[in-house]
């Protein structure tokens, strides 16, 4: 698949968005009020949490960089195909215990179909092509997940 650059959409020039791995946990409203713009009639959220399937924790690690660069062409690539007005990808990373946020990716777009396969089509990529690794940690010890 050919990976579109800024460049390709000139119509967003100029607008800012939020690409992040973070240790920090983050506000979903203040991500979500910048998603709404005039021309947008969805917003879709997926908000992912570490959920307790039998562990204590989780540590997250990336290779920063590598990873943003990533998002940056998955964003670019969904905003082109499924029309959306705003993507914003925000990723963890460090000591996580259930029932933390884990990511969050907020899609914005004039028809809710447009947003929901957006957000659907980021989530797989970034789950099969950005560098992130997380090992489970459980009282029987610990597993390195999706490698």
């Amino acid at each position: 698949m050919k990976v579109m650059k800024w460049q390709y959409f000139p119509q967003w020039q100029g607008v800012k968005f939020l690409i992040e791995i973070t240790e920090k946990d983050f506000s979903i409203d203040e991500v979500i009020l910048n998603a709404k713009q005039e021309d947008v009639g969805a917003i879709v959220i997926f908000l992912g949490i570490v959920r307790n399937d039998g562990i204590t924790s989780m540590e997250v690690e990336s290779y920063r960089m590598a990873a943003i660069s990533e998002l940056e062409c998955i964003r670019d690539e969904a905003m082109g195909k499924f029309g959306l007005r705003r993507v914003d990808i925000i990723h963890r990373v460090g000591s996580l215990n259930v029932g933390d946020n884990i990511a969050l990716i907020v899609c914005s777009a004039p028809h809710r179909k447009m947003a929901f396969e957006g957000c659907s089509f980021i989530l797989e990529e970034l789950k099969s092509r950005v560098p992130i690794w997380k090992k489970e940690i459980s009282e029987e010890g610990a597993r390195w997940v999706g490698l």
